[in-house]
């Protein structure tokens, strides 16, 4: 994950503990990047995941407080011996996390993993070519699935990775030798401010943003795989981008901060709009359903629709934003009050909410039930 979260429901055989891992190896990747290898304290812990999957690493920081971080898995499938999670530096506004690991967590330092999960992973049942694009820090799911597309299969490959010039470039050397591995394989860097010496030394192709040009002329008429990872603004004006060049939804796999329906809206004017309002769909009562929803402080009553996912889409697909990150019901970051009703868990909860409280994100209700949103959710 790069300290986000994927789009879509989280896989099953989450394994629901957090169990002891040791650092073997601390690896500057890039002015703001450091990658840990990580070995399990139970050397009989399986290290098997699927590339794009991401842990929840639980954190103690020094004055005790316990903060839950998630991150992508960067290493490679096939090797077994540890796992690899590679953590930007969050400088605006500060990351308790990225921060403790960066200053705070050397070799032979002990941390508490749960894991892995998340379906945010390259699908391997058909052979259409892939294009991993990313933005900065959200390449890092993506080497893990480079690794496994080059060991396990014939697809043609783009890879595509934005970011500000060479201080900031992490796994550029990888990734480079993973294309010259086998044929097939193009890589395309994208820097937006190079600096004198990238441009002596000719380490990225494009620079800038970019563009429909530069992606119509990198990327042959065909019918892609896209998976697209980043901040928030390369997420949204890629999104566009590929949907002009007519790369439908459904092919378009993404991990983001945020609803959906952000990403999703199709309905700016101009290619590039940052949009910063959900796209409101309107619920449809359920033949014979009883159920309702009220999201407080506005009162609206709402039936459920059975065709969301939980109630953190429903909320979403209602115009609200409520807070969350892992949508996997691990890191307790959609809490919200009930005030009535109660719901079942389709995913465990990894740590029990109190008493009145539900996980938005793994939850639906089965009776009628009244949440309290916070004001700034609406």
């Amino acid at each position: 994950m790069t300290g986000s979260v994927t789009s879509v429901p989280a896989s099953s055989g989450f394994e629901r503990a957090f169990e002891r891992f040791r650092v073997a190896r601390r690896t500057q990747e890039s002015q703001s990047i450091i990658s840990f290898e990580l070995v399990p304290i139970d050397s009989k812990r399986s290290l098997a995941f699927i590339a794009g999957q991401f842990v929840a690493v639980r954190l103690t920081l020094p004055d005790g407080e316990s903060l839950l971080s998630h991150y992508s898995l960067s290493g490679d499938p096939a090797d077994t011996t540890h796992w690899r999670i590679s953590v930007k530096l969050e400088s605006a506004p500060p990351g308790r996390g990225s921060t403790h690991l960066h200053q705070n967590i050397e070799v032979g330092d002990e941390l508490e993993l749960a894991g892995p999960a998340g379906a945010f992973v390259c699908a391997e049942g058909n052979e259409r070519p892939v294009i991993l694009m990313s933005g900065g820090v959200g390449v890092t799911p993506h080497v893990s699935m480079l690794h496994r597309l080059v060991r396990a299969s014939a697809r043609r490959v783009h890879v595509v990775h934005a970011c500000e010039n060479s201080t900031m470039h992490a796994f550029g050397d990888e990734i480079s030798m993973l294309a010259a591995a086998r044929g097939d394989v193009h890589v395309h860097v994208c820097y937006r401010h190079p600096l004198a010496a990238d441009d002596e030394r000719g380490v990225y192709q494009s620079e800038g943003l970019l563009t429909k040009a530069t992606l119509q002329s990198l990327l042959p008429l065909d019918d892609y795989e896209v998976y697209l990872c980043g901040p928030p603004g390369f997420m949204q004006a890629n999104w566009r981008l590929l949907r002009e060049l007519g790369v439908s939804r459904e092919r378009i796999h993404y991990e983001f901060f945020g609803p959906a329906t952000v990403l999703e809206d199709d309905s700016a004017d101009t290619p590039g709009t940052v949009i910063t309002k959900p796209l409101v769909t309107p619920l449809a009562a359920a033949p014979g359903s009883a159920v309702t929803v009220r999201f407080q402080p506005q009162g609206d009553l709402l039936p459920w629709d059975p065709s969301c996912y939980s109630l953190l889409e429903m909320a979403e697909r209602a115009g609200y934003t409520p807070a969350f990150n892992c949508r996997a019901g691990i890191c307790n970051a959609c809490l919200t009050p009930v005030l009535s009703g109660r719901v079942e868990y389709f995913e465990e909860p990894l740590i029990p909410p109190p008493d009145g409280e539900l996980l938005l994100c793994c939850a639906r209700p089965v009776t009628p039930i009244t949440l309290a949103l916070q004001p700034s959710c609406a």
